[in-house]
């Protein structure tokens, strides 16, 4: 079987410990099988993505000794490729426009009932103000939203394989699970043209990405992206979810934290292996 996996940052902030960890395990992984490491910008989220910030990804990458084929896909590109799919979703009469705004979601959640959760993978869970409306409806400030109960309906027997050590083992979807917990996912941002789950099963299918290696707070989203990867008629890879890289308090971190930025690590003259030790991959 072969191995094509990815690392997939998003141009927004200095890559920190974290991101070295991911990238250097997906390519030690691939390299240890003689499969494929790619590299893919997910910069879908213009407002905030800057060339500035691509081009350092690319040299902190180069200077912790990875490499990838060329040349290197970008989200901000394919935004044709996402529409296709999102036509396809809708032709199957899955969606809905949504001109709910954060405040009115909290609002219409109204208090919680105990037992209920509040969150999910795609955040705070959508009460299902718009759900009646249609795509001819949609407007420019509109999201657009899977209809969760529409899209399970007839759910066959899905599942995932995790190969990560915390979640190891074969998982399948449970259709109240995604109803209830998970709720109507957004697909498409304001002016954003996509959302993340969208694209990333779009990308990953398009790029041939055979093992998917990504940080363990995204587990919950796999679930998402193998509905969407069912509806979508797309195969499902190997999920990989690995541990997170901590601060000293033990909070993931985040591009906001600077002071783990690969960048300053090379500025006071540490070398890769030393963030390879850093991050327990040495």
């Amino acid at each position: 079987m072969s191995f094509i996996t990815r690392f997939a940052p998003s141009p927004t902030g200095p890559l920190h410990l974290g991101h070295a960890y991911s990238a250097m395990l997906a390519h030690d992984m691939a390299r240890a099988v003689g499969g494929t490491f790619l590299l893919r910008i997910e910069d879908i989220d213009r407002s905030r993505a800057r060339p500035e910030w691509e081009v350092q990804i690319y040299d902190d990458l180069h200077w912790l000794g990875l490499d990838w084929p060329q040349p290197v896909m970008r989200q901000s590109d394919r935004m044709d490729r996402y529409a296709q799919a999102l036509a396809q979703l809708s032709a199957q009469g899955l969606t809905y426009p949504c001109r709910c705004r954060r405040g009115d979601i909290e609002a219409a959640a109204g208090a919680p009932q105990e037992g209920v959760p509040r969150f999910g993978p795609d955040g705070r869970i959508y009460p299902g103000t718009c759900r009646g409306r249609s795509m001819a409806e949609a407007g420019e400030d509109d999201v657009i939203r899977l209809d969760m109960e529409k899209a399970t309906g007839a759910l066959p027997a899905l599942s995932f394989t995790e190969t990560g050590a915390a979640q190891a083992g074969v998982h399948r979807l449970d259709r109240d699970h995604l109803i209830g917990a998970v709720g109507d996912i957004v697909l498409v941002r304001r002016q954003m043209g996509s959302s993340y789950h969208l694209s990333v099963v779009v990308d990953d299918a398009d790029q041939g990405i055979t093992h998917v290696v990504r940080g363990l707070d995204l587990f919950e989203a796999t679930q998402i992206h193998v509905l969407l990867q069912h509806l979508l008629g797309l195969p499902v890879p190997v999920y990989h979810h690995h541990r997170l890289i901590r601060d000293d308090q033990g909070k993931r971190l985040a591009k906001r934290d600077d002071a783990r930025a690969i960048a300053k690590y090379r500025a006071e003259g540490a070398t890769p292996e030393d963030v390879r030790r850093m991050v327990e991959l040495g």
